[in-house]
């Protein structure tokens, strides 16, 4: 069962937050091009597509903490160092994109429709800085995951 759990947690976190981490790294440079192209109708529906995949993946992502709970528990591990690092960090990450660049990628659409504030150049940068915090975030997960530092299986 643990190899089931292990699997399922793996190919869970491969699917959906795989592009999530792509699509929300898309996102300020296709922001940018549509504010160039004086967000016609392919660019602005390039930047809507971008934010589902955001929102729509990162809803399925939830499955990567369900299965890795169960995962840890099965192997005993819950209480080890680097799995409440992980739990800490993935927390962060999930909090940076529900709070900041979910939301963040919400005004920069309402600007290119002229329904909030013109898209300046600057909150491109900053939601592009903070998606490169959450996939900063993500990367030290996995690196853990991979050396589960003090294990016996670990380097």
């Amino acid at each position: 069962m643990t190899k089931f759990l292990l699997s399922v947690h793996v190919l869970a976190a491969i699917i959906a937050i795989g592009p999530v981490t792509v699509a929300a790294s898309m996102f300020p440079p296709a922001v940018r091009r549509a504010r160039a192209a004086g967000a016609d109708a392919v660019s602005l529906s390039s930047v809507r597509l971008l934010h589902r995949i955001c929102r729509v993946y990162s809803v399925v992502g939830l499955a990567v903490p369900v299965f890795g709970f169960a995962t840890a528990s099965s192997l005993g591990v819950l209480g080890d160092a680097w799995l409440i690092a992980s739990i800490v960090l993935t927390a962060a990450a999930a909090g940076v994109l529900a709070l900041l660049v979910l939301p963040g990628q919400e005004r920069l659409i309402a600007g290119l429709d002229g329904a909030g504030a013109p898209v300046a150049r600057g909150a491109t940068s900053r939601l592009g800085m903070l998606t490169g915090v959450f996939n900063l975030l993500w990367a030290i997960v996995t690196v853990l995951m991979i050396v589960r530092p003090g294990s016996t299986t670990g380097v």
